[in-house]
């Protein structure tokens, strides 16, 4: 009996011992060096920040939150499954039917967006979270797409769908340009990404830094600094523009890569789209004002609670209107809410909380509308 009772006191010595060692030597080893340049008033020659980053919360702040936001005890429940109905097609299709249950249903293969619609018009699908497929300028363009399950390095844990992609996958008109804001799983998916890749051969359009991460799935990538231009087509170009946020897929690599928003300037009207920020006193809706008139402002409106935890990563509602009057956006969209719970509030606290925050005359004008459900976004 002793010699076991050593046995087992030097086999948890040596499991403590590399416990220990483990968290001093696995961090260094997910540590990723994405992007290597010159040092500017948001990058430090190592990682990348917020021009005059006041930190994301206070220390005394951050930890009262962060031990809330762990109980849990103030988080809403949300359902397991919401159903998704797919909207009407644009080439004038009957309704589609609902879905439910999480099974798609087949007769989706007939509620396919259209393949191309008239270039001076444009239409806007949310598809969930984050992802919304934008059509004009005879382009398809999608935002931080992601169709996965989950918002996770893994395919077992992490925040897991309650809603359904508003449109299938296969029936996704061919892609043209796909926009990536930052390296968060809930918006630089990889899987997705990948198939989207193996099917159409996209332009990738993403800030300094994510490339790395792109290229290492196979996926090439076209990176810009703050205030770059891609052109895409002669009349259709994309600027990368400055939000407030930051980057980080295994916590040691934390702002290894730049985020962004994205202006797109076409012929019948800008686009701007957000990506994932907080508010900052909207000094970077202001910056994203100069390129132009915006006919559609694409903006998140969730995961915002605790504010203690999460007001300067994530806009309120309330934030969120006061930057769709910032741009001077003609209509605009609420984004990244109902679809992975990643914060307190209830599933449809965003939706209430925006239309609380508008203007009678503005409620048209910017809106909720359901996944899959295209909107023609007027001149």
């Amino acid at each position: 009996m002793r010699r076991i009772g050593k046995a087992v006191g030097k086999g948890l010595l040596f499991l403590v011992v590399g416990l220990c060692l483990a968290i001093v030597c696995i961090p260094p080893f997910l540590d990723r060096i994405y992007y290597r340049g010159p040092v500017s008033d948001h990058f430090d020659s190592a990682r990348f920040f917020n021009p005059g980053e006041r930190g994301m919360v206070s220390r005394r702040g951050f930890s009262a939150g962060m031990l809330r936001f762990l109980s849990g005890r103030d988080r809403a429940a949300w359902p397991a499954v919401v159903p998704v109905t797919p909207g009407y097609a644009l080439a004038g299709l009957t309704p589609c039917p609902a879905q439910g249950g999480g099974v798609v249903h087949e007769a989706w293969a007939r509620c396919a967006p259209a393949a191309s619609i008239d270039p001076q018009r444009m239409a806007v699908t949310w598809i969930g979270h984050a992802t919304a497929l934008v059509q004009t300028q005879r382009l398809a363009i999608l935002t931080d797409p992601i169709w996965s399950d989950r918002a996770s390095p893994v395919g077992f844990a992490g925040p897991k769908r309650v809603r359904a992609p508003g449109i299938r996958f296969d029936d996704l008109p061919k892609i043209d340009v796909v926009l990536i804001s930052h390296n968060h799983y809930d918006h630089l998916d990889l899987a997705t990404l990948k198939r989207l890749w193996d099917r159409d051969r996209p332009l990738v359009v993403t800030a300094l830094g994510n490339d790395a991460v792109l290229r290492g799935a196979g996926i090439p990538a076209v990176t810009r600094d703050w205030g770059g231009v891609v052109n895409v087509t002669p009349a259709v170009s994309v600027v990368v523009e400055r939000v407030h946020h930051w980057g980080s897929r295994y916590g040691v690599d934390r702002n290894r890569a730049l985020w962004s928003g994205f202006t797109v300037r076409a012929p019948g009207g800008n686009i701007f789209f957000a990506g994932d920020t907080g508010y900052d006193g909207g000094r970077w809706a202001a910056e994203a004002a100069r390129q132009g008139p915006v006919r559609l402002a694409i903006l998140p409106i969730g995961a915002y609670a605790p504010r203690t935890l999460m007001e300067d990563a994530h806009m309120n509602p309330a934030e969120a209107v006061a930057v769709y009057r910032r741009l001077g956006a003609r209509h605009g969209l609420g984004v990244h809410w109902g679809t992975f719970q990643l914060t307190e509030e209830a599933l449809d606290a965003p939706p209430r909380a925006l239309d609380a925050a508008l203007m009678p005359g503005e409620r048209g004008r910017f809106r909720i509308t359901a996944a899959g459900v295209p909107w023609e976004v007027p001149r």
